[in-house]
């Protein structure tokens, strides 16, 4: 009795690893890597945990590279390995910011060690579901930059997306135009790759949880809801400024953003006016999650206040069609892939037109 009982289990086992391996060899890899990368996190060994050689997570609570100590490089083939999953394991929720003294790029490219030339991130344990581009508008900000950088690479990497950081600077001293940066952004990071979403983000704002997804929603995205600056609170229903994120469908169903807006304000109410244009509405996280804290300055010599915003405010109904992405001019000076991120360095003219950068 017992010798046929464990013959009748040896013949279902042999069933089902013949079964798996069929599935394995039809092309359902992913799925049964799944499993074995269970085992294999389940069984790691202490010391071969992370980039750093130990599986243990000493972060401090809030610690914003907490758990990036714990992903691991799975032994299969990038063709192998499972689909992250839907929520990663690897969100703590809120983030303690604080500004380290001293920081350099150095330093971060050794804390980001799974981060490649160009800023370009790929999850080493799992084949990600959403591919990301962040666009950031630079000129003089290069103590924001790193702080930035600091921050907002594992907090990437801690939602698994496949990213890329792009950081567009508007060469020469004439008049900073921030709408249209991103409009160059979004055209030089779509030669690279056909991402699903592109986030265009201020330099000088840091996200306080990592369950703010930086993903694409139904909707063009409005990101920073609650910003340290505005009392953690929306200070008007239609603000669309600091950090937004739209497909690239959205981005060109709205003609991008506009680029006469030469100086500070009033761009980010021209892209919300687009957007209900386009027949589209507004998508925001909760106020728990879409938290910013803002690094502390004054007003950047050439990004005065521009007198003429709410003129052209006035004319977005008749003009968002003839001036965005259809519009843009500019010419690229220079693209270098940095160890934390893609420069591209762009001359954008001024209001008089496009011209060389002095």
């Amino acid at each position: 009795m017992l010798q046929s009982r464990g013959r009748y289990l040896l013949l279902l086992l042999g069933v089902q690893l013949v079964v798996m391996a069929l599935l394995y060899h039809e092309g359902y890899r992913r799925r049964v890597a799944y499993f074995l990368g269970i085992f294999y996190k389940a069984g790691a060994p202490a010391g071969l945990g992370g980039p750093q050689g130990t599986a243990h997570n000493a972060s401090l609570p809030g610690d914003v590279y907490a758990n990036l100590s714990l992903i691991v490089r799975p032994p299969l083939r990038p063709e192998e390995l499972p689909y992250c999953p839907e929520t990663s394991p690897f969100l703590g929720g809120p983030i303690r910011v604080t500004f380290p003294p001293g920081l350099t790029l150095e330093e971060i490219m050794r804390k980001n060690p799974y981060v490649t030339a160009g800023g370009r991130y790929q999850p080493p344990d799992c084949d990600p579901l959403h591919r990301t581009a962040v666009v950031i508008p630079h000129r003089n900000r290069e103590q924001h930059l790193r702080y930035l950088l600091y921050f907002l690479h594992p907090f990437l990497q801690r939602q698994q997306l496949s990213y890329g950081i792009y950081i567009i600077h508007q060469a020469g001293n004439y008049t900073f135009n921030r709408a249209k940066l991103l409009n160059v952004g979004f055209k030089e990071a779509m030669k690279d790759e056909d991402w699903d979403c592109m986030f265009f983000h201020d330099v000088d704002l840091i996200p306080e949880d990592d369950r703010n997804l930086y993903t694409c929603d139904r909707f063009p995205k409005h990101a920073a809801v609650a910003m340290d600056k505005f009392g953690y609170k929306l200070p008007y229903k239609t603000y669309f400024g600091g950090v937004s994120a739209l497909t690239p469908e959205q981005y060109m169903k709205m003609n991008g953003f506009p680029n006469n807006y030469w100086g500070w304000g009033g761009e980010d109410d021209d892209i919300a006016v687009r957007v209900a244009l386009s027949g589209m509405l507004i998508s925001r996280p909760s106020i728990q999650h879409g938290r910013y804290r803002m690094i502390k300055h004054g007003h950047d010599k050439g990004n005065e206040q521009n007198p003429r915003r709410f003129n052209l405010l006035a004319k977005t109904r008749r003009t968002w069609r003839q001036d965005g992405m259809n519009t843009l001019d500019y010419q690229l000076l220079a693209r270098e892939l940095q160890p934390l991120y893609t420069n591209i360095t762009v001359a954008i003219g001024t209001e008089k037109g496009l011209r060389r950068p002095t």
